[in-house]
């Protein structure tokens, strides 16, 4: 990994352990141990209102793992961009990459100080994966990093991931408007991957919504697919589309009888 670059916005010196992470918490639920007991405290207010919970999490990764790699064996991409990438687990990014093809080269993207010092402890020795400070909100931390734009070459295709991270911004942030100005940076031949929490209507989903926003991970709100079908605007959609997370290219690793499949979505899109 090549050393943080000065051109990253200064990443926090202090982790704050009176509120919990959403990248832990997203870690205690995968049975990792790079969280704190505000997380965890979190973690089980969420699995009490909905126990299927960390089913979600893992449909999550198994969609990460399935769309990876496609976009890599199948759609021929060499440069990916995970935004929001959270903490370090199995079968990361650049490691399902590397399975199919060990040139492609990764860039991870965080404002968590937790999640960054892991991934520049984890890659330290891979050259061609890296991590960088950078808000999913403000897409020039993103595209405009020089710890980015001297690893991935913007004028060729590569790929956007934006995994389990858009329900966390409330409507006033404008999700739609944020992936727009990402999909503009997108060059012809490139893909945007996405999935999120869903709102299918039932009590479920509202209960597993109120969990998240009274355990002090932020604000946000589950949108239908319907409201999400506009982050794919002006992309063609990979079949079978932006559907529940199981439905998608599902193989033989995939859960069938998740009984949570209906509350995360995903799809990827490819500019023409």
């Amino acid at each position: 990994m090549r050393a943080a670059s000065t051109g990253d916005i200064p990443p926090a010196v202090e982790v704050d352990l009176t509120r919990p992470s959403i990248a832990r918490v997203y870690d205690y639920v995968l049975g990792g141990k790079d969280n704190f007991a505000v997380d965890r405290s979190a973690a089980q207010a969420v699995m009490t209102a909905v126990p299927e919970a960390p089913n979600i999490a893992r449909d999550n990764r198994d969609f990460l793992r399935r769309g990876v790699s496609y976009l890599v064996a199948e759609a021929g991409i060499t440069q990916i961009i995970d935004i929001g990438s959270g903490l370090p687990t199995v079968k990361n990014v650049h490691e399902i990459a590397h399975e199919a093809n060990p040139s492609v080269r990764v860039v991870y993207a965080d404002i968590d100080p937790v999640v960054l010092t892991h991934g520049r402890v984890l890659l330290a020795d891979d050259g061609n994966a890296t991590v960088i400070t950078a808000d999913v909100t403000q897409p020039d931390t993103v595209f405009g990093n020089p710890g980015l734009t001297g690893y991935i070459d913007l004028a060729e295709p590569f790929a956007v991931l934006i995994a389990g991270l858009l329900h966390h911004l409330n409507d006033a942030e404008d999700p739609p408007k944020v992936v727009a100005a990402i999909r503009d940076r997108l060059p012809s031949g490139s893909y945007l991957l996405i999935t999120n929490f869903l709102d299918d209507g039932s009590r479920r989903a509202s209960d597993l919504q109120h969990a998240f926003l009274t355990g002090g991970l932020g604000a946000g709100r589950f949108r239908t697919l319907k409201e999400q079908s506009v982050y794919f605007d002006g992309l063609d959609l990979v079949d079978p589309g932006f559907v529940p997370a199981n439905e998608w290219r599902p193989d033989e690793l995939t859960r069938t009888d998740s009984p949570v499949t209906s509350l995360y979505a995903g799809g990827i899109g490819r500019k023409r």
